[in-house]
């Protein structure tokens, strides 16, 4: 054990009111247990200890955001800093593929039973609903409309964030629990939930929402304006050599985004939100990398239109003021009036949040108003065969929210098909 790592698992106090794990964690992983586990150097039962849970800690280890879920809740962050479970939490997973474990070891032999089961998307709510009923002994097989699975993992997140073999060595310890997958296959073109009615016990829909939403501005509609979640699934990315970019948002999408195009070689890359920086929802981490890696932020900025004859020209934007309304708890933006300024610009992406897509619309399920499939609290939809999790369903977004989800509508399931 070198001495930083030791460093870091002696840190923990190893409470017993653990909020890391109660309040923090949306999976709730055993978070002290799998660190005393580590202080021991039983690296092999650490990692049995969080597979209980969770079958994606060397992704959540390195993306989650820790300091608003587990390490925001950790006793030692009160009056100095937090113990680094995310880093622990990713070290389980290199030291059990260092030593060769797998989530066979972790889950022993299992017991087949004759019922089967269709996963429609391969992201985190799809790849841990599929662990969680195939260890359970359940015939799952994955239909993925791309020829690799991973949904976001790999079709959002840089690799510079998350490697691709980190997310290459979580999928192979996934399919080894006995799980088929069917790749190229696509809800509303080349597969239909009749014909998976036909064929399996129950259905797990997670093709997640990433499209990109709209601000609904004045020459939204010109070239040169992209979707920030579309760039990054398609990886389709224009000449960003060069141009002035400016990136709308402050969620995670918006820091992956600005990072990704000042390293295609944009001249400026400018983040535009309109609140003030403590109240952006990306990481904290990632906010700090990209103003290091030389991106702008305008802070309490709000688009008024974009400009051009055909192509982006210039940006206006209007200073905000943050206001706290009646029956309000979180301060609100407001225009400035007559803070309208502009600025030169070749690019706009907008990061802004995403929409599930319109296929999602002729599966006739019942959504909500923003078109995400309604569910219950057994994640069952109006058709009591298919259930649904991850962004499609609304749940919040982060992989650790989404993988609750998978996990949890599996749960359901194997109490519905049993």
């Amino acid at each position: 054990m070198n001495e930083e790592f030791e460093k870091k698992v002696n840190y923990c106090l190893n409470c017993k009111i653990k909020p890391c794990e109660l309040k923090g964690c949306p999976l709730g992983n055993h978070i002290p247990e799998m660190i005393k586990l580590l202080k021991e150097e039983k690296y092999k039962d650490a990692y049995i200890e969080i597979s209980k849970t969770t079958v994606l800690p060397g992704v959540c280890g390195r993306i989650c955001p820790h300091m608003k879920q587990c390490q925001g809740a950790c006793v030692r962050g009160i009056k100095g800093e937090p113990v680094s479970i995310g880093d622990l939490e990713a070290f389980t997973f290199d030291k059990a593929n260092e030593l060769g474990f797998s989530l066979l070891d972790c889950y022993g032999e299992i017991k087949k039973v004759n019922k089967k089961v269709a996963v429609v998307g391969g992201g985190p709510a799809g790849l841990t609903c599929a662990a969680f009923l195939a260890k359970e002994g359940i015939d799952v097989t994955i239909y993925e409309k791309y020829n690799e699975l991973g949904g976001i993992l790999v079709h959002g997140i840089p690799d510079f964030r998350l490697p691709r073999k980190i997310i290459k060595d979580t999928i192979n310890k996934i399919l080894e629990l006995g799980i088929k997958v069917e790749y190229s296959q696509e809800l509303g073109k080349n597969l239909t939930l009749d014909e998976l009615k036909k064929k399996y016990d129950a259905i797990f829909l997670s093709v997640g929402a990433n499209k990109s939403s709209k601000m609904g501005v004045e020459g939204e509609e010109l070239n040169g304006v992209y979707g920030g979640n579309e760039l990054l699934e398609y990886g389709n990315y224009p000449d960003f050599t060069g141009k002035k970019v400016a990136v709308i948002g402050g969620g995670n999408v918006a820091m992956d985004c600005c990072r990704t195009i000042k390293r295609l070689g944009a001249k400026e890359v400018k983040i535009i939100y309109r609140r003030a920086e403590k109240q952006m929802p990306a990481e904290e981490k990632e906010i700090t990398d990209a103003k290091l890696e030389g991106i702008e932020f305008l802070f309490q900025n709000n688009v008024v239109k974009i400009i051009g004859k055909e192509k982006v020209e210039k940006l206006e934007l209007i200073k905000t003021k943050l206001v706290k309304k009646e029956g309000e708890t979180r301060e609100v933006p407001v225009n400035i009036e007559n803070s309208n300024y502009q600025i030169d610009m070749d690019i706009v992406v907008m990061a802004l949040g995403s929409q599930v897509s319109d296929e999602v619309l002729t599966l006739g399920l019942t959504l909500n108003k923003w078109g995400n499939i309604i569910v219950d609290e057994n994640y069952k939809t109006s058709d009591e065969k298919i259930y649904s999790g991850g962004d499609l369903a609304g749940m919040k977004g982060t992989v650790a929210w989404a993988a609750k989800s998978g996990r949890e509508a599996a749960k359901s399931i194997l109490n519905d098909i049993l």
